[in-house]
């Protein structure tokens, strides 16, 4: 009984007095613990080491995913200026469609993509073929892109054959600056993990205000 009485005294008086290891730092020498590792008995000195070692190791960690990150978003803006320059080289409809598929399927590396569009002007293409208002509401009623499965997504059906064997899409609505929108862009993949619910969605909308844009100037 007495040794836990004397303990719990010296660790209430280390406690108030926390300069007492100024005062006699040779004993932190004195003092060991277990090695949470080995179990062996190691100095104060050197479990601090280790604990320095572990954040370390941990800082290092973190700064090499913080330098991964920023290289993809690099990478990621660089090929959405490259869509921005074509869409503004864009003389008319057909070209900026072209341009549309050819950067998000190339540089994107995007399997498949494919366009609607209701809401403002005409053509022979596939963009204008007929939509349910179903879908124009799931649309208009999009805050963001929709990332995630292509189960009980209307939009799938644009993909003809293809569409049986996707598995993850991305649905972007296009809009005029007032919000009415006037089209979809989508884009597909067979890997059910290509576009999945938590996607960062910034880029794409992005892309989306791109599109609306250059769609609206020559249709």
């Amino acid at each position: 009984m007495s040794t836990a009485v004397n303990a719990e005294n010296v660790a209430r008086y280390l406690h108030d007095h926390p300069e007492f290891f100024d005062q006699y730092a040779e004993m932190l020498a004195l003092v060991t613990i277990p090695d949470p590792h080995t179990g062996r008995a190691i100095s104060i000195t050197e479990k601090q080491l280790f604990t320095l070692r572990d954040k370390v190791r941990t800082l290092e960690a973190k700064l090499a995913e913080l330098i991964t990150f920023g290289t993809e978003n690099d990478d990621i803006s660089t090929k959405v200026h490259a869509l921005a320059v074509a869409l503004a080289a864009a003389a008319d409809q057909a070209s900026v469609v072209r341009a549309l598929y050819s950067h998000l399927g190339g540089a994107f590396n995007v399997p498949h993509v494919t366009l609607r569009l209701w809401g403002a002007g005409h053509g022979n293409g596939h963009e204008f073929d007929a939509v349910t208002d179903a879908a124009k509401a799931f649309a208009a009623g999009l805050p963001r892109p929709y990332c995630g499965k292509t189960a009980g997504q209307e939009s799938v059906v644009w993909f003809g054959e293809a569409s049986a064997h996707l598995r993850s899409m991305v649905q972007v609505p296009l809009r005029e600056q007032g919000g009415v929108c006037f089209g979809l862009l989508v884009m597909a993949s067979e890997e059910a993990t290509r576009f999945y619910p938590e996607l960062g969605t910034l880029y794409l909308e992005r892309i989306g205000d791109l599109a609306s844009a250059a769609l609206l100037r020559v249709i």
